[in-house]
């Protein structure tokens, strides 16, 4: 049994208590009972008024997705809510925790909501691809109106508790204890002379000028990248109050069941619950360790980045540096950001003088002594590595964690300069730390089960989005985008020139093309890792000098004005300078340019995605599937509505797709590895 509701009889209210752990979802089980349970209070006349309230933490957090690939179990909620609209007595949502999704739309069908200080109320629906489908598009509006329902339902927004009262989104706060006050709101409904129903299906909504509709449809369809879902909720919000609102609750039910079968929703439900899976330990019940202080020893972008994105977890944070401009750098840039989340919200001014009185800058690496977990943030060289580590065990305490910020180095080579390897791991933050979600966690050969389950620990209390990876060049992420980067290269020799490869993957749906996103970057990290690496590098593997002709030439991306692209008024623009570099390069090594089409783009860049990534998986480099997912989604700009490559690469004509690997293989060189795509199980039902 998935889940129940209690009836408790206190003083003339019914309490149907959710009891669903450990987030209260809205299963068939839960559903049935509610039903049972609302029809037990409308027959017992010693009840005067009904009170909705889950057990735990939460009163509903959502629907239970894992139901959501099965043909939907009666009753479904709108059946449930029909019941406490239809009620004779009135009904109130004492909501804390999260009610979000169906929950939210339960507390919709009550005659009013009375919410804890800390409860987030929302319609996060089309983050997975659907739109509520029990009333939200209806309701919403009619409460905050049209315009601000499109944004907050189109977005996802969770709302907390005094700014949904302020919207309207809820009727009251708790000040003191939720059960007690939700009964005695119950109870002065039930006494209202006026009537006990305030359905919010019966108001109009509030009459909101057109023009800020429209704009509330520019911006929602413009950050929704038009995908449907998005359009059809912004139809099913715009419609309320121009048809029956029993057809707008049959429109939004017929549209949401529509879409919850598209591949496009399920590709979504892959990657939540693949998310969510990518940040726990398996094999082990070690504890981790309390990290309370974090120690960053690099005051450059990256070290600053996750020096912030410690201060704004309410982490204080050390850093250190031998150069006095540089930690001055990180001061300014690190007050600049704190002071900009304060303004606009993001930070309660609490938080934000906490994390100012938080930062400590020193040139002495005796600051560290006191850190609970210590990040090295230095450059990308492995000898300055060793180096820093050794300094750094000089000063740690005994029991603190060791990590390293490197993006392609060996996390046993650095761990080895210290006497105890056991306590160092891998880090890998993106660029800006403080900003993007995902934080690879890299287990060395020698690291403790508890160094690796703190590494998860802190990402989880960071915000992060963490994935374990396997120690291997690049790790999970960096070495399928090399791959996916090598092939790109390899078709501006072939005939394509940057802004055609580019416009291609931006039509299948990254947000930036791969050059793009090298000149924001900026192409002398990569340059300096080629030089780096000429050495080890296998002469028969193809290798494609334009990268590094634009580097000679000082164009070494946004920052220098000029990279692959020009940026005369910080906006891309194509380059007949690079279009020359390109063609010339072609003509030295004697290769015949023909003209590549978007779609043939797309399939070679894709297939060496998929092709590197079935590699790092057949290896061991990442644990599953959808690990991978969540990294070339949360890290590298995959489109998240395909699900990540090998969930779109399921989806795909097996015999076609491998073949494509096969080519993309062979383009990079003799004797490079073809994953095994079959076997790597992406088409279950194949044959």
């Amino acid at each position: 049994m998935s889940g129940t509701v209690h009836l408790e009889r206190d003083r003339g209210v019914g309490f149907l208590v959710i009891d669903n752990p450990p987030v209260n979802a809205g299963s068939a089980d839960v559903r049935r009972a509610l039903l049972a349970r609302i029809a037990e209070v409308e027959a017992d006349a010693t009840l005067l008024a009904g009170v909705l309230i889950g057990a735990g933490n939460s009163f509903v957090a959502g629907s239970d997705l894992r139901e959501f690939d099965l043909p939907l179990s009666p009753p479904q909620l709108p059946q449930v809510i029909a019941a406490l609209e239809s009620s004779a007595k009135p009904w109130v949502a004492a909501l804390h925790g999260a009610a979000l999704g169906g929950g939210y739309e339960l507390a919709l069908g009550c005659d009013a909501r009375i919410a804890a200080a800390k409860t987030e109320v929302g319609l996060p629906e089309c983050g997975l691809g659907i739109i509520p489908g029990a009333g939200g598009t209806q309701k919403l509006p009619r409460l905050v109106g049209k315009a601000r329902a499109i944004a907050l339902i189109c977005v996802g927004t969770r709302v907390k508790a005094a700014e949904a009262l302020s919207l309207g989104m809820i009727d009251a706060l708790a000040a003191a204890d939720l059960k007690v006050e939700a009964a005695s709101l119950a109870l002065s409904l039930a006494k209202d002379p006026q009537g006990s129903k305030r359905r919010v299906i019966e108001r109009a909504p509030p009459d909101d000028p057109e023009a800020e509709i429209e704009a509330a449809v520019t911006k929602a369809t413009a950050q929704g990248r038009g995908r449907p879902h998005i359009l059809s909720a912004i139809a099913c919000i715009r419609s309320v109050g121009k048809i029956p609102a029993a057809e707008g609750l049959a429109t939004e039910r017929a549209e949401f069941q529509r879409l919850r079968i598209l591949p496009e929703a399920k590709a979504l439900r892959h990657i939540f619950f693949a998310e969510r899976a990518a940040g726990r330990e398996t094999g082990t019940k070690v504890a981790p360790l309390a990290v309370r202080r974090i120690g960053v020893v690099g005051a450059g972008t990256m070290g600053a980045g996750i020096a912030l994105a410690a201060l704004q977890s309410r982490l204080p944070a050390v850093i250190v540096d031998s150069d006095p401009a540089a930690l001055e750098r990180a001061r300014q840039r690190i007050a600049g950001e704190i002071d900009r989340s304060q303004k606009a919200g993001r930070m309660s001014n609490a938080v934000a003088d906490a994390a100012r009185q938080g930062l400590v800058l020193s040139q002495d690496m005796s600051a560290l002594s006191d850190c609970d977990l210590i990040i090295e943030a230095v450059v990308e060289d492995l000898a300055v590595k060793r180096q820093v580590f050794r300094a750094i065990e000089q000063v740690a305490r005994p029991d603190a964690l060791l990590a390293t910020n490197t993006s392609y180095l060996d996390i046993d080579a650095i761990a080895g300069a210290t006497s105890s390897p056991d306590r160092v791991i891998g880090l890998h933050f993106f660029s800006p730390a403080n900003v993007m979600k995902l934080l690879e966690v890299v287990a060395g050969t020698a690291s403790s089960d508890q160094a690796v389950a703190t590494g998860l620990a802190v990402a989880r209390a960071l915000g992060k989005q963490p994935v374990r990876a396997g120690n291997a060049f690049g790790f999970i992420g960096n070495r399928i985008y090399a791959a996916y980067r090598a092939a790109c290269e390899f078709m501006l020799e072939d005939g394509a020139l940057p802004q055609e490869v580019d416009a291609a993957l931006q039509g299948f749906g990254f947000a930036m093309g791969p050059f793009a996103v090298a000149d924001l970057s900026g192409l002398d990290i990569a340059w300096r890792m080629r030089q780096q690496t000429t050495a080890t590098r296998d002469p028969r593997a193809r290798y494609v000098s334009i990268p590094d002709r634009l580097c000679e030439a000082g164009r070494l991306g946004r920052k220098t004005g000029a990279g692959y692209y020009l940026y005369p008024e910080g906006k891309p623009v194509p380059d007949p300078v690079v279009d020359a570099i390109v063609i010339a390069a072609s003509a030295e090594k004697g290769t015949a340019r023909q003209p590549l089409d978007a779609e043939t783009i797309r399939r070679r860049a894709l297939a060496a995605i998929v092709n590197e990534a079935g590699l790092v998986l057949e290896e061991g480099v990442a644990r599953s599937a959808g690990d991978v997912d969540v990294v070339l989604v949360n890290g590298y700009g995959f489109p998240r509505w395909t699900g990540g490559p090998l969930h779109w690469a399921g989806t795909q004509d097996a015999t076609q797709l491998q073949a494509d690997c096969a080519a993309a293989a062979r383009a990079a060189g003799p004797d490079r590895p073809i994953a095994d795509l079959a076997g790597l199980g992406l088409w279950p039902d194949a044959g």
